[in-house]
């Protein structure tokens, strides 16, 4: 555990990549294989699931402490980190103990069916008995809040330096929904278990937004173009003789979506279909809302599933026949693919993402300007010669968005937000008018400056009306632009819609509240049923 604080302090004090790939590359060399293990899956966001409320935390640490709760809400409320406040409340200790990451790990895991008392025994211990910096790591792991600021891709790239296994292959062995409580470091990382690639995905290829005009993309004849589709991203396994379904957060939907079984009497062993899972009624696409009923469930209730049907939109294949097509040119994978889905019978819930047929680069963005029109977020644009890729790279995948939609809305409750800006209102409510009334909407708490940040928060503080615990109601002032990608009905909200992805895109000073938007403006823009 001591080695994995002082990692966690060495990736905390840098900003340089270069530093971060070092620092993980040599605890990769020396700790043992079971702290590699862990240190993997908590890097590759399999954070266990949190064992005890933060509720019985803030309790047991202010009765540690000595101190009234309220005092460790207010301090909790300027430091913005529950773990690091309470760090710094616990009575300094000479706590000497060098359990393993592994053993605080296992241990944890042993909890999940214990009683509180139990859960707070051994607490109280590792409290008590780890040196300060262990001892903050330790509360980020139990409150759920670990974060060390090294992406994935970054965590392979050390993880390669560490082995000399190639970054691409090690991004492919790490998929799946393995744990470290069911595979060994030697068989994830070293020497793969060839039962466990049965179900395993690949890498997902991840395209950035395109940034300038595409006429700078050369000749509009090497690339292809095809709808961007507003679904899940997934990936449907066909292999021993079974399927799964991937998403791209590496979860396993299998379950929720059922009748893509008919994949296993269709769809050839040794097959990986990559594409959008998208609400399909008569022959187009439904919501996203239609598709969200599904997320999260164990079982599809049938009249969901008779509700909004869904099916694979296949835009790429990744292995046929068993073998690894990903280094093939996309046109290739294309005219592979194309074969695959003409193959299967009608009722078989998979279809191909046709591409777009376009001269040049003037008649794709007329096609793109329609694309709201049909369902669709805007185009995609692959280059024709590329290999399937893992993550997020420039150069030969683009997305090429519409514009969001955004409204001008007031501000009428603030939050404080956490970690560095814990001392900053950041996290704000809108409304627009119905009449004469302010009716919310949405929340938002990203696009502005830490300076305009900084303004709003002085405003704040004097405009307060009323407090509710960490929120504050504000004197209905200040007016937002507010963009957004999506927008739907919704019976869980009192203005009754909802919006996708809504963020800050400026703060409207020129605008006086009376010129906000209203509700009506907002329902304007709402899909035709």
């Amino acid at each position: 555990m001591r080695a994995f604080a002082d990692l966690f302090r060495s990736l905390d004090q840098t900003s340089r990549t270069s530093v971060k790939v070092s620092a993980l590359a040599a605890y990769f060399d020396m700790a043992p294989e079971r702290d590699r293990l862990w240190t993997i899956a908590l890097l590759s966001g399999r954070r266990p699931k949190r064992l005890i409320s933060t509720g019985r935390l803030r309790d047991w640490a202010a009765e540690t402490a000595q101190v009234p709760l309220w005092l460790l809400e207010e301090s909790y409320a300027v430091v913005g980190d529950l773990a690091e406040t309470i760090a710094l409340l616990l009575p300094t200790s000479g706590g000497t103990s060098a359990p393993t990451l592994s053993n605080v790990m296992d241990e944890l895991a042993a909890l999940s069916n214990a009683e509180d008392d139990e859960k707070r025994a051994t607490v109280m211990r590792y409290w008590n008995d780890l040196p300060p910096d262990a001892r903050l790591v330790f509360n980020k792991l139990i409150t759920g809040g670990f974060r060390m600021g090294v992406s994935r891709k970054l965590m392979t790239r050390a993880l390669s330096k560490a082995t000399g296994i190639e970054e691409s292959d090690l991004a492919h062995r790490l998929m799946g929904n393995w744990t470290p409580q069911t595979i060994s470091y030697a068989n994830l990382v070293l020497e793969p278990d060839a039962s466990e690639q049965t179900a395993r995905p690949y890498p997902f290829y991840l395209a950035y937004q395109i940034e300038s005009a595409p006429e700078d993309l050369g000749d509009p004849g090497d690339w292809m173009a095809e709808y961007k589709w507003d679904g899940i991203r997934g990936q449907l396994i066909r292999r021993g003789g079974d399927w799964h379904l991937w998403s791209r957060g590496e979860e396993l939907i299998t379950d929720q979506f059922p009748e893509l079984a008919a994949t296993l009497d269709h769809v050839p062993d040794g097959t990986v279909l990559d594409g959008e899972l998208l609400a399909w009624q008569d022959d187009a696409p439904r919501p996203f809302a239609d598709l969200q009923k599904r997320l999260g469930r164990k079982t599809v209730p049938k009249k969901v599933l008779k509700d909004a049907p869904v099916v694979l939109l296949a835009y790429d294949l990744l292995e046929f026949g068993g073998k690894d097509l990903r280094p093939w040119p996309l046109r290739s994978r294309r005219d592979a693919l194309t074969e695959v889905i003409r193959a299967l019978p009608p009722d078989c819930p998979v279809r191909l993402s046709d591409p777009l047929k376009f001269a040049d680069w003037p008649a794709l963005a007329a096609i793109r300007s329609k694309a709201r029109d049909i369902g669709t977020e805007g185009v995609m644009l692959k280059r024709m010669h590329a290999p399937y890729l893992d993550g997020r790279r420039k150069g030969d995948w683009w997305k090429w968005k519409l514009d969001p939609m955004t409204v001008d809305a007031v501000m009428i409750y603030a939050q404080a937000g956490h970690g560095r800006r814990a001392n900053l209102y950041t996290d704000y409510t809108f409304a627009v008018w119905d009449g004469d009334t302010l009716v919310p909407f949405t929340k938002a708490y990203s696009g502005l400056t830490d300076a305009e940040f900084g303004k709003i928060t002085a405003w704040v503080r004097k405009n307060t009306l009323e407090r509710f615990g960490p929120v504050r109601r504000v004197t209905p002032e200040l007016v937002f632009e507010i963009a957004f990608e999506g927008i739907q009905e919704s019976r869980r909200h009192k203005s009754g819609i909802t919006l996708r992805f809504p963020r800050m895109v400026r703060w409207r000073q020129d605008k006086p509240m009376a010129e906000a938007n209203t509700l009506a403006d907002l329902r304007a823009l709402l899909p035709e049923p």
